[in-house]
């Protein structure tokens, strides 16, 4: 990774990129949940922009196996570091959290544990199963590292069957190596394409923009995820983390982004939400229709 960019001043954000904060009866009785049992939701950790509007439909996002990540992407705020010892009470605390909330659909994600033999995976199977027994009206996405491309651990997750299954592009394969570093755009592609020859019915992958792709090469990576008869994808702005991280090169306009919209469903995508505020769990529920 080139050490010049990461020290290039930041752009500053554009009026499109501002938001109103959080509120309504709903965000505000959750809001106080969280706090009160001191629950853990990507949503508030990561400070989302969107934090309001999915609370307020029922949707929060969780994350599991730690907060200490094995790999170092270029982009993501994740702590980056020998991960802590599994926690195998996480799945009850977990299906607990979301019985507390009352969360109509839960997303689940995770680090990347390339320390552990089975990436994690039995944890997420334990997790969606501990889900289901105390929350059976709940449904689940379940938004899972690449497990390094190992069929035995991505068949623990279709065994469980989540509603949706979504692992993340992130970025055009010319930037994957600069972005993800340890991840590869094949691996992550073929991923996605056994998830749905196995059967599940929902599958689900999300790309950033503005780190210096161009247009040709976004449209190529809607392109390949139909062919792997993908049916959802989210296309949203990329925003440094802090200036450690990948410099943003692009603040994509709303208009380009509802021309991939456009672009994405004449494809035949069952879903594309594309917009700059667009994260990978956005309107998350809609997406089981």
């Amino acid at each position: 990774m080139d050490t010049k960019t990461m020290t290039e001043p930041r752009k500053g954000k554009p009026k499109w990129l501002r938001v109103k904060l959080p509120t309504g009866k709903k965000y505000t009785e959750l809001r106080g949940l969280v706090d009160k049992y001191n629950l853990h939701t990507i949503c508030a950790s990561g400070s989302c922009p969107n934090m309001g509007e999915c609370w307020g439909e029922g949707t929060a996002t969780f994350m599991i196996l730690g907060n200490i990540c094995t790999r170092s992407c270029g982009f993501c705020g994740v702590r980056t570091g020998r991960p802590e010892t599994v926690d195998w009470e996480e799945p009850e605390k977990v299906a607990r959290s979301i019985k507390i909330m009352s969360i109509k659909h839960a997303v689940i994600t995770s680090v990347d544990r390339d320390d552990l033999r089975d990436g994690g995976s039995i944890m997420w199977a334990e997790t969606i199963q501990a889900i289901r027994r105390m929350n059976p009206t709940t449904t689940l996405e379940a938004l899972i590292p690449d497990f390094q491309g190992k069929k035995v651990n991505i068949d623990r997750i279709i065994a469980v069957n989540p509603e949706v299954v979504s692992h993340n592009m992130e970025t055009v394969p010319r930037l994957t190596r600069e972005v993800r570093i340890q991840a590869k755009y094949e691996q992550s592609l073929g991923v996605l394409q056994y998830l749905k020859e196995q059967g599940i019915n929902r599958t689900k992958s999300g790309i950033m923009l503005g780190l210096g792709e161009t247009e040709d090469e976004v449209i190529q990576v809607l392109k390949d995820l139909r062919e792997v008869n993908l049916d959802i994808v989210t296309i949203g702005q990329y925003l440094q983390p802090s200036k450690k991280h990948l410099p943003v090169k692009e603040f994509i306009s709303p208009e380009q982004f509802k021309k991939y919209e456009t672009i994405g469903l004449e494809m035949g995508f069952r879903h594309v939400e594309s917009g700059p505020l667009v994260r990978s769990s956005y309107k998350a529920q809609k997406h089981l229709l």
